[in-house]
């Protein structure tokens, strides 16, 4: 019985659970999205005094936040409890490639340090780019009119055409970042 706990959910479980999900969140008027918590946070936290963008009804949201709660929850227990082993299974070519890169001990953890780690977020180049790429995630989110699971998800759920455009603008920008821009900052 435990070993079920360590092992992914197969696609024909994972997949009708995410489509039940969809289906009652289109039942009851809701979208899915986490960027959308960010603005329902600076709405609780005042936003609305120095914004008109702030001013919403947060009420209405708090069933949102209740998810992205249960979400970092969620996460923390399974990389915590329900993970036995951190170590990814990446192509051997991939290692090659980081390695040239500088990075060091790949696939041993889920976040590499020299991104994530304590020393490369108190460094000044480290932290330039965590918030520059927080800035552009945060702006592109905001500008496409929701997050990659907001489109990807619900968007995509409901046959809406600017979020087939979104995706499709998300992978080609994670495909650019990853293949060209990537290997000059590292």
């Amino acid at each position: 019985m435990m070993q079920f706990l360590y092992e992914p959910w197969a696609w024909y479980v994972a997949g009708p659970l995410i489509a039940l999900v969809m289906f009652l969140l289109i039942y009851f008027g809701e979208n899915f999205g986490v960027s959308n918590n960010l603005r329902t946070m600076c709405s609780i936290g005042g936003g609305g005094k120095f914004s008109k963008f702030f001013k919403i009804n947060t009420k209405q949201q708090y069933w949102n936040l209740a998810f992205v709660l249960g979400s970092i929850i969620g996460g923390y227990i399974g990389v915590q409890h329900l993970s036995p082993n951190k170590a990814i299974a990446l192509n051997p070519t991939t290692v090659e490639h980081l390695a040239q890169s500088g990075f060091e001990n790949i696939g041993n953890d889920y976040l590499p340090a020299e991104i994530f780690g304590l020393e490369s977020m108190t460094s000044i180049s480290g932290l330039s780019i965590l918030l520059l790429g927080g800035f552009l995630v945060g702006f592109g989110a905001r500008y496409a009119g929701g997050c990659t699971s907001g489109h990807a998800i619900s968007g995509l759920s409901n046959l809406q055409l600017p979020s087939l455009i979104a995706v499709a603008g998300f992978f080609i920008g994670g495909l650019t970042m990853v293949h060209l821009i990537f290997p000059f900052i590292f």
